[in-house]
């Protein structure tokens, strides 16, 4: 698959100042969380769990009115994939879903990666975890940021304007600007739509290459072609060291 979405004409990576990036699901292997967390639910239970079409149930359940913040959804999610799928709906099993997802590890290549773009750029997390989990996710990652932005302090979340919005204020006021700012995500539908409609240059990581469907992330209306496109954060960087390189 192309580095660069031939249609459209990209800046050259060395243009960039800022690499803003999705964190769940980008850099921290999410799905993995969720499906290793309902194994152990379902191997205690005695029941044998398709972990895919769990995380279906999942996508749907983020959907539904009243959805918390996450990860703290989690608990609320979990009583709908126990409903489907017969697993125990207790306030515990609620709990070690909430803290299993807490604790996601990063990508095999995230902490690498991310420590190699971070001696070219600025980098800054955008996500709609609460923070005391994006805490937790940055410690894993190795601290690479130069800033951060959650959901508790934006309000909002993505694929909301007014996220991307701050961020943008707030590299204005360090002296950058949106225009050198390449923003980095799995998630069609809570980045690359957006991102491409606020005038952002984008790269899609596509995570779930090798899978079908969208797993835990939301379907978009409809896909958004890319300016850049990798099935990891680590093409992501060998890109970037060549083009610098060049």
């Amino acid at each position: 698959m192309d580095e660069q979405t031939a249609e459209t004409q990209a800046p050259p990576l060395t243009r960039f100042d800022y690499v803003s990036f999705d964190v769940v699901g980008t850099l921290i292997d999410f799905e993995g969380a969720i499906k290793a967390g309902l194994d152990t639910i379902a191997k205690a239970a005695g029941i044998d769990l398709d972990g895919e079409a769990a995380l279906s149930v999942y996508r749907a359940a983020r959907y539904e009115p009243g959805a918390l913040k996450f990860p703290d959804d989690l608990g609320r999610c979990y009583g709908r994939i126990a409903a489907e799928f017969g697993l125990p709906d207790t306030p515990e099993a609620r709990q070690s879903m909430i803290d299993a997802v807490g604790e996601a590890q990063p990508f095999p290549d995230s902490t690498e990666a991310l420590a190699r773009l971070a001696r070219r750029y600025k980098l800054i997390a955008m996500t709609n975890a609460r923070r005391w989990a994006y805490e937790k996710y940055a410690a894993k990652l190795g601290e690479p940021f130069w800033a951060g932005f959650t959901t508790d302090e934006t309000g909002t979340e993505k694929p909301d304007a007014a996220f991307f919005e701050q961020v943008f204020a707030h590299v204005a006021a360090t002296g950058g600007s949106k225009d050198r700012i390449l923003h980095t995500a799995q998630s069609q539908y809570h980045d690359i739509s957006i991102s491409r409609a606020l005038g952002m240059t984008n790269c899609w990581i596509q995570r779930r290459h090798a899978q079908k469907g969208y797993g835990g992330t939301i379907e978009p209306a409809e896909f958004t072609r890319p300016d850049y496109h990798f099935h990891s954060l680590a093409d992501l960087a060998d890109a970037v060291d060549r083009a610098f390189a060049d």
